[in-house]
Formats: structure tokens, C-alpha cells, sequence
């Protein structure tokens, strides 16, 4: 079989316009979105090369943007797919159940599939949350300064199970310009965000005070210490007046551990599903209609703090999706607000051969009264 060759276009271009209707990616805000790409590759593969063969595990999404593709299975049948004509990744199985050739020559995006889905977790729990801090009266002159933290770089570290825990470890600090928050060298007690002002952030080399980068509202910054928990890599003086939110060490650490949720194992899910249990599958709407459990109502989980009102607090619901990450956070988040949930265990397996038989339903189901029932089909 032909060895996979391919040439990395550099440096890479994204058409935003383009990548924002790929699924899941268009789902996803735009900040995570350009986090997600920053680590992306884009390639052009020539007529004949290979994108993936058979039986390989290479935890990527692969999208074909332009060109065409041959999809060919263990018994040699080929089957042709271009450019465009999906905005899903190409054969998305692992380990892969095709080998995917170039029959033209194409363009195609790689992503990390672990981090897509981290950041994509991310994403739509800051929708949620948004929403949640929109209903709070008392909120609305920080709602935006809220959402910025929430999409802010800290926030690609910590489990997103923990977004509501955030902000009560947050306490605020008055600075003045000229002041030193952090001293290059020094150990690490704190990070902080900026909420009002800016600051400069320098290093000392070669004798001499190397100016890296001026931040603004919605920076975090110290959390690289507390991380790798070293000496300060660099000094971060106001530049002018303003204020702080400071994260202490310990509840930065108590953040960074994903709480433990409630789960159903996979070898009990056909059992639940006999017993009339509702399934909810939070991924998008493009990925449920594809296939789903039988009679599985969906409900993505960037609208989740809509949707909730229509489960019955009474009933008991099992939440999953393609990985298991966004399952468990929804599940997470409405147990917290007195909700029934358990997120289903091991969800690859269920997206994998042992639950292939059990995702053929594409028929759409909609909550009445905290049950399933038969969506419209027009």
C-alpha cells in the first residue's frame, strides 16, 4: 500500500468562512475556534498519496476542503467523496475503517481530536454559562467581563466541569500603574485576570529589560508558575490603573481537579434503555441526525440552559455523546441544579464497532413532559 506523503502549505491561512461551517467546529466561539486552529495543519496531498489507511489510529479530525477522495473497505470497493460535499471529517471511525486516497489533488485539514474536543467542551460550556449569568439581575454590568475570563487562556487548562466554581475563588485587587504584580524569578502564589486596565509584561535578557507584550481586560496572567510550579518567567507591571481578579494557588489547584460525576457503565446501557430510560445526546444537531440511540431526544449542550426546563426533575436521564466529554459536563451541570443525570461511561465504545448496531436510529425525538415522543418529520 502506497506510504501517506503529504506537503504542509506554510505558513497556514485558514478561510474562517469556510472552516466555520465544518461540524463540530461551528459550534464553537470564536476564540476557541482560533486556539483550536493555531494548532492545526493544512495540507495539500497529490493525486494518488494517502490521507489514512485502514486499521490505523491517528486521532485526527480529517476534513477534505477541495479535491476528491477514494474511500476504500478491506474488500477493495471504492467509494468516491469531494470537497464540500460533507462538512463532516472523512471517515471519522478509529481505528479507521477505510483507507482514504487522493484521486485528485486536494486540500485537508488536520486537528488534534483530543484538543478539538477540549476546546469545543469549553466553548459550549461558556454559551451555558452565559445564558445562566444573563438571568442573574445583578450580574449584568460584569456579564461581559464574565464571558471574556470564560474565554480567556487560563480556561483551556481547567476541566470545564468547574466553570461555575470560578468566579467565587475570584477576589478583586486595586492596583495602580507603576505597581509590580508578579517579579520575574520570584515562586508563584497567585495568577490574576485583568478586569479594568492594562499592564506590561517584560523579561530580563542580556542585561537588559526586554519588553514581551502589553495585555489588556480578560488576560490572565502567573498561571505558568502555578502550572509547572517554578519561579516566574517574567515581570508584569501596570501600566495603568486598574484591577485585579486574583486566583490564590490552592483554589487555582482545586480547579485544575475535574470533580467526579456520575456515570453509567456501557454494559448497563441496554438494560436502561429496555427499562424506558431517557437518553439525551448533547452533540449537535447535524452530528444526532446522522444516527443516534433509539428514541434519544437531543439537546447540544451550547443551549443546555434552555432546553433544561423541558426535563422533568422527577425522571432520571442518561447523557452521552461522541467522546464522553460534553455527556459528563452536562451532566455535571444539571445535577447541580437538582437534576436526575448520569453521564454514560466509555462512550467510544458506543460510537466504536461493540455500539454501532445500537446507533441507527435517525429519526428526530422531542421532550413532552420530561418523555420522549416523535419529533415532526416535515
Amino acid at each position: 500500500m502506497q506510504a501517506q506523503k503529504t506537503v504542509q502549505i506554510a505558513p497556514v491561512e485558514f478561510d474562517l468562512n469556510l472552516t466555520r461551517t465544518l461540524i463540530p467546529l461551528k459550534e464553537m466561539s470564536e476564540s476557541h475556534l482560533m486556539a483550536l486552529l493555531g494548532d492545526a495543519l493544512l495540507e495539500v496531498v497529490c493525486a494518488g498519496q494517502t490521507l489514512f489507511t485502514g486499521g490505523s489510529y491517528d486521532a485526527q479530525h480529517v476534513y477534505l476542503l477541495y479535491g476528491d477522495v477514494a474511500l476504500v473497505d478491506d474488500t477493495g470497493t471504492r467509494t468516491l467523496i469531494k470537497g464540500r460535499s460533507s462538512l463532516f471529517p472523512i471517515a471519522h471511525q478509529q481505528p479507521r475503517a477505510v483507507t482514504a486516497v487522493a484521486e485528485t489533488d486536494c486540500s485537508v485539514l488536520r486537528i488534534d481530536s483530543e484538543r478539538l474536543d477540549k476546546l469545543l467542551t469549553w466553548s459550549q460550556v461558556a454559551d451555558y454559562l452565559q445564558l445562566i449569568i444573563s438571568r442573574e439581575r445583578d450580574l449584568d454590568e460584569d456579564v461581559d467581563w464574565m464571558m471574556t475570563v470564560l474565554r480567556s487562556n487560563l480556561f483551556f487548562k481547567v476541566p470545564p466541569l468547574n466553570v461555575e466554581q470560578i468566579f467565587s475563588r475570584l477576589t478583586p485587587q486595586v492596583v495602580y500603574a507603576g505597581d509590580v504584580i508578579i517579579r520575574e524569578g520570584e515562586m508563584g502564589e497567585q495568577c490574576y485576570f485583568i478586569k479594568e486596565g492594562e499592564a506590561d509584561v517584560t523579561r530580563h535578557s542580556d542585561n537588559k529589560r526586554q519588553h514581551l507584550a502589553t495585555i489588556g481586560v480578560g488576560r490572565c496572567f502567573g498561571e505558568d508558575a502555578l502550572v509547572n510550579e517554578t519561579v516566574r518567567n517574567a515581570t508584569v507591571m501596570m501600566r495603568t490603573d486598574g484591577v485585579l481578579m486574583r486566583l490564590e494557588k490552592q483554589d487555582f489547584y482545586r480547579l485544575l481537579k475535574e470533580p467526579n460525576v456520575s456515570a453509567l457503565g456501557f454494559n448497563e446501557l441496554e438494560d436502561a434503555l429496555a427499562k424506558g430510560v431517557v437518553t439525551v445526546d448533547v452533540r449537535s444537531e447535524e452530528e444526532y441526525s446522522e444516527a443516534h440511540l433509539p428514541k434519544a431526544v437531543n439537546i447540544p449542550l451550547n443551549i443546555l440552559a434552555i432546553k433544561s426546563r423541558l426535563l422533568n426533575k422527577d425522571n432520571l436521564y442518561i447523557f452521552y455523546c461522541d467522546t464522553g466529554r460534553r455527556s459528563r459536563a452536562a451532566g455535571y451541570l444539571l445535577a447541580e441544579h437538582g437534576y436526575k443525570t448520569l453521564a454514560l461511561d466509555n462512550c467510544n465504545q458506543l460510537f466504536g464497532n461493540l455500539g454501532k448496531s445500537m446507533l441507527r436510529d435517525r429519526r428526530n425525538y422531542v421532550l413532552r413532559a420530561g418523555e420522549a415522543m416523535p419529533g415532526r418529520t416535515d
